[in-house]
């Protein structure tokens, strides 16, 4: 087996966020994100300070407000009426349960930076979520999944094991990549789930340790500091990529990987980029594009 390639999010990102830093500086525009924090949660305040980095540094403008969880819906829902705002996002977890359904369906679906509304998961043309974006991004740029095909074609044949169910990255994406032709794992602490084209989500009775020896792709989101997945239960030349914040993969999975992506930090910003300039543009269509 060839030496397993390590890609680094910085490097994919490079391209789009180049690409979206030429276009607002020709269009002499500044789109407006704010993001509310309301957790203590250290993964979530470090995406938002690689957010405001980021953000500052492509021509963007970010305001991150920290705000009690008891005064977090009405602070969302006066940044719905701030004409000034084209995007907002949450920081999740914030209370766990139902009521962050109901905090996630106050954001204007209009400015919905992340796409979890109902109504924008109902639109026909919705906004992906921006870490199932930014993964599927890093795997069009390694070459397996093959954008110039027909949707329902670009991951056909491919057995896909992804060890994260929440609403914001797990279950978005294993639904993405079902839908473009992959088998897909979901597996979380309490079970493991299939998922296929037909759009059927069944239960199971499998184990993790049954579906990765099998998997061409695994991705972990495990937010998990003692989290390691045996290398041993891994397919030889194995796409593995980490989205968690802490290390998920032992370091000697490039033992068995083709390609291993550490992170994809800096790339799920970029998607977010990408997403708010969308929104702009839906916000303000008679404006001038490149």
């Amino acid at each position: 087996m060839n030496a397993c390639k390590t890609v680094l999010a910085s490097t994919v990102s490079k391209h789009f966020r180049n690409r979206i830093k030429r276009e607002i500086s020709e269009r002499n525009i500044r789109p407006k994100l704010v993001g509310f924090l309301a957790n203590e949660d250290p993964a979530s305040k470090k995406y938002a300070e690689q957010t405001a980095k980021t953000l500052k540094e492509t021509g963007f403008d970010f305001n991150l407000i920290k705000v009690d969880k008891g005064q977090l819906e009405s602070s969302i829902q006066r940044a719905n009426l701030d004409s000034d705002v084209n995007g907002i996002m949450v920081y999740y977890p914030v209370f766990g349960d139902q009521i962050d359904t109901k905090l996630k369906n106050t954001v204007d679906s209009f400015k919905d930076i992340e796409g979890l509304c109902h109504v924008s998961a109902k639109k026909e043309r919705n906004t992906v979520p921006c870490t199932p974006l930014a993964v599927i991004k890093i795997l069009e740029f390694i070459g397996a999944y093959k954008s110039d095909l027909l949707h329902g074609q670009r991951l056909k044949d491919h057995t896909v094991t992804i060890i994260n169910r929440s609403e914001i990255a797990g279950q978005p994406l294993a639904a993405l990549l079902a839908n473009d032709g992959a088998t897909v794992y979901s597996v979380d602490e309490h079970s493991v789930q299939v998922l296929t084209k037909t759009h059927k989500q069944e239960d199971t009775e499998l184990k993790i340790f049954q579906v990765l020896p099998k998997s061409d792709i695994v991705i972990t989101g495990v937010p998990a500091p003692k989290y390691k997945l045996p290398t041993e239960l891994l397919k030889p030349g194995v796409i593995a990529i980490n989205f968690s914040t802490f290390a998920n993969f032992e370091p000697d999975v490039v033992s068995k990987a083709s390609y291993f992506v550490p992170s994809v930090g800096k790339m799920t910003v970029a998607m977010l980029e990408k997403n708010l300039l969308t929104l702009y543009n839906h916000q303000n269509p008679h404006h001038t594009r490149p």
